[in-house]
């Protein structure tokens, strides 16, 4: 992977992290920049899990890294609001 194919990478997962931001019911401590390392990691998850199907930019398939940005920042909202609760 050269540095361009990774910035673009970078810069799909983070769209794909919005969508997933807005998909998900619960409220995201940090904001978008918190949103984006999250929903980036679970772009990189969810394309590693799921494969490649649906339709692709820039190389990167768009159905499974939305899918895998929902879960990791619904699963990342739900933590953040249990220790916020908490404390």
């Amino acid at each position: 992977m050269g540095i361009l194919s990774f910035i673009l990478f970078l810069l799909v997962a983070a769209a794909c992290a919005f969508l997933a931001e807005r998909m998900v019911p619960n409220s995201m401590p940090g904001g978008l920049p918190i949103s984006s390392i999250v929903g980036i990691i679970g772009a990189w998850v969810g394309g590693s899990m799921v494969g490649h199907f649906g339709p692709d930019l820039a190389g990167v398939s768009l159905i499974p890294c939305i899918i895998g940005s929902a879960v990791f920042v619904f699963l990342f909202s739900l933590i953040s609001g249990g220790i916020r609760r908490k404390a």
